[in-house]
């Protein structure tokens, strides 16, 4: 039994999915497509970058999605996988975005406009240089938790992601994560500050939520092909209403993927297939549970090895 699962913000790089663009027309026309939706050269950033541009959270979340879309239907369509035999489909933030065009929820084009929305929201949601994130390894969320609490009248800072066993992310305003850090460090905890611009998943998004309650309430979620799981319960999904509001609730709450991931298993699965750029979410599984199959798609051999 094998679930199917998607890379958030973070995964991006200048040349992804080239091979597949240069190969198929199938992926071209899904590029030309993306631009004339979006009205922005997203293939041209993405194949040929700066890096900086590519970065930008307006374009990173709808370029990780076209990635991993295409990569998607060319397992489907032109080596005839049948992914629809899945348990799950998941992804982490962003990538959870894509689980649901990819499982027929929402077609492509409403996908990709609402992630550029989405991007421009979060990047926007609070002033330039006044929130990051921060990374914290080889601990507990118990004890972040415990630490959070017991500090509160020193820093407040929020679990954005609790990724991994010993794999914790952390929002909050700068100056807060500077003064954890500091105390993380006296008491040999492991902690990196994030190369990203804005406090993603915690109460700083607000206005971002605000603004996605709005634009996602205009779509109409079809019925998919597969159960979801989702971030904020880390449970499955059962209908389109309760989708649209976890949705909403995913800008300012925990993306629970350690969580997400032990369910699964619990569920009986065995195996997880990632799709789209980078090897991120295959490594976090690999922490969380070392007896589970993993494999990365980002290639067309890769493709040729996918065992279901």
């Amino acid at each position: 039994m094998f679930s199917v699962i998607f890379p958030g913000q973070g995964s991006q790089v200048v040349g992804m999915g080239k091979e597949f663009y240069e190969k198929f027309e199938l992926v071209k026309k899904l590029f030309k497509e993306a631009d004339s939706a979006l009205d922005v050269p997203l293939s041209k950033i993405i194949l040929e970058g700066p890096k900086d541009e590519l970065d930008l959270t307006v374009n990173t979340q709808p370029a990780i999605f076209l990635i991993s879309y295409s990569i998607f239907q060319i397992i489907r369509k032109e080596f005839d996988i049948d992914l629809s035999k899945a348990k799950f489909y998941a992804g982490h933030s962003l990538g959870e975005y894509s689980a649901i065009a990819c499982a027929g929820y929402l077609d492509f084009q409403e996908t990709i406009k609402i992630l550029q929305v989405r991007g421009n929201a979060m990047q926007n949601s609070v002033p330039n240089g006044e929130g990051g994130m921060l990374a914290v390894l080889g601990t507990t969320v118990k004890n972040i938790e415990n630490i959070l609490e017991e500090n509160k009248d020193n820093f407040y800072a929020e679990i954005a992601n609790d990724n991994s066993e010993g794999q914790i992310v952390l929002s909050g305003k700068n100056k807060d994560l500077v003064k954890m850090g500091l105390f993380l460090k006296e008491n040999k905890i492991k902690n990196i500050k994030l190369p990203v611009s804005a406090p993603f998943h915690c109460s700083m998004m607000k206005n971002a939520t605000n603004i996605m309650r709005e634009e996602l309430g205009r779509l109409k979620f079809k019925k998919g092909s597969n159960p979801l799981i989702s971030n904020i319960t880390a449970n499955e999904i059962f209908n389109a209403d309760e989708l649209k509001d976890l949705l909403i609730k995913q800008i300012e709450n925990r993306v629970r993927w350690r969580e997400s991931v032990i369910n699964m298993i619990n569920k009986g699965v065995k195996q997880f297939i990632e799709i789209g750029p980078g090897k991120v979410l295959s490594g976090l599984i690999k922490r969380i549970n070392k007896e589970v199959n993993v494999c990365s798609i980002n290639n067309e051999e890769e493709i040729k090895n996918i065992k279901i």
